[in-house]
C-alpha cells in the first residue's frame, strides 16, 4: 500500500476552511509515495509552488505509478473522496485531520476541518 495525495483547492475566500477534495484526474498537482511521513515532504515542495497556506487529500492505495492509476480508484475517489487532510500553516505547521474512521463524512466537494487535529506536524 502506498499514498496518493492530491493538491486541494480553497475556492472560497469566503470560508478559509474550505477545500474542495478534486480527484487525481482533475488535480493540479498529485504525489504517490510509499510512507506517509513522506507525504510532508511533498508538502514542504508544494509550498514553494503554490504558496505557504494549502490543503492536500490523501489515501492509501495499490498503485504503482501515478500516471496510470486504476479507474476504480478514481471512480472511488469521486465518489467519497480522500479520507486523509493535510493543511499546512503559517510557521511550517501542518495540521491533519483523519476521517477514516467517521461514519458520516461531509460532502466531498465542501469539507471543512472540524474538532481537533489527529495531530500536528511541527516544520
Amino acid at each position: 500500500m502506498r499514498w496518493l495525495m492530491s493538491l486541494g483547492e480553497r475556492t472560497r475566500p469566503d470560508a478559509p476552511t474550505y477545500a474542495e477534495d478534486p480527484a487525481p484526474h482533475q488535480a493540479r498537482a498529485l504525489a504517490l509515495v510509499d510512507d506517509f511521513a513522506h507525504l510532508f515532504t511533498v508538502l514542504q515542495e508544494w509550498r514553494q509552488e503554490y504558496g505557504e497556506e494549502l490543503t492536500a487529500w490523501a489515501v492509501q492505495v495499490e498503485a504503482d505509478d501515478v500516471e496510470n492509476l486504476p479507474a476504480e480508484l478514481i471512480e472511488q475517489w469521486e465518489w467519497e473522496g480522500a479520507p486523509v487532510r493535510l493543511d499546512t500553516q503559517r510557521g511550517g505547521y501542518v495540521k491533519v485531520s483523519d476521517y477514516r474512521e467517521v461514519s458520516e463524512r461531509p460532502g466531498i466537494s465542501a469539507r471543512t476541518t472540524t474538532g481537533l487535529p489527529l495531530w500536528t506536524a511541527a516544520p
